[in-house]
């Protein structure tokens, strides 16, 4: 496997690069100055504040109510604490699907205001027009067909996607994204052979979410790989961690000290 190169500042020819030359793109979704700090620091190459923050971060359901607002101050603080990473934004829904110029006041937004690198946003064919007018505009794109969980409601809940003869929309909608100026491209819970086929006709990176193996690189929610969320994570999960258990074990014994008494102890007082 070719060895990742010394990047001071990973930018969007650095993803062309990776493609042409062999090299897998990492990625993980960041919503906070921590988490940001520690995956920028271990060579994570880009962040993407996720809309997934409604679920992570906001308590919401889904992640249709989330909003522009709500969005801005996390990539801040995600964008304010990287050195090398590439940090993209998600647009959330209803901030860009009204049309072009909607879609490109989002974007600015999130470029000006939270100082973000890229934007994100979902859909292939119905999207290029709104990716056009963004990419015109010299702000970077990066496209998410598939499943898109902005639309669950219409795909008929978390369904895969590309499956039988729905591949050649999955085609169409990728080659849409790239046309239209996309430097990358999600492909979300897609059959794997799609992936690939998709991954060989674009000139552009393909980022896999539940795409199989033949993809140019890989992009996780940082709770579920790191064991932070509780219940059923996704099938293509592989969980690196369990966070949830190890601060439960942490928070338990912090109780249990305080309430004997043994926390703080003479040590961990200061004497007058």
């Amino acid at each position: 496997m070719p060895e990742q190169p010394v990047v001071k500042r990973v930018r969007t020819r650095h993803f062309q690069n990776a493609k042409d030359t062999g090299v897998k793109i990492t990625g993980l979704t960041s919503y906070d100055m921590l988490t940001a700090d520690i995956f920028d620091a271990a060579g994570i190459d880009f962040l993407l504040v996720g809309d997934s923050a409604a679920n992570n971060v906001l308590g919401y359901d889904t992640t249709l109510p989330v909003s522009t607002d709500e969005l801005l101050p996390l990539t801040r603080a995600v964008a304010a604490s990287v050195r090398r990473a590439f940090v993209v934004a998600d647009m959330p829904f209803g901030s860009y699907e009204s049309g072009p110029e909607a879609a490109l006041h989002t974007a600015f937004r999130f470029m000006k205001e939270a100082e973000a690198h890229a934007v994100k946003l979902e859909g292939g064919v119905r999207s290029a027009e709104q990716i056009r007018r963004i990419v015109d505009a010299g702000i970077p794109v990066m496209g998410h067909i598939g499943f898109t969980p902005q639309s669950e409601h219409g795909l008929g809940g978390h369904l895969i996607q590309g499956r039988g003869d729905a591949a050649e929309r999955l085609l169409a909608d990728a080659h849409a994204v790239e046309d239209a100026g996309a430097f990358a491209v999600v492909l979300e819970m897609v059959p794997s052979a799609v992936a690939k086929r998709v991954t060989e006709e674009l000139r552009i990176p393909t980022i896999g979410v539940g795409a199989g193996p033949h993809v140019d690189g890989q992009l996780l929610v940082w709770t579920d790989f790191a064991g932070f969320t509780g219940g059923r994570v996704p099938k293509f999960v592989r969980q690196y961690a369990n966070l949830r258990e190890t601060l439960t074990t942490a928070v338990t014994e912090y109780r249990a000290d305080v309430a004997s008494g043994s926390y703080p102890s003479a040590d961990e007082s200061y004497d007058a």
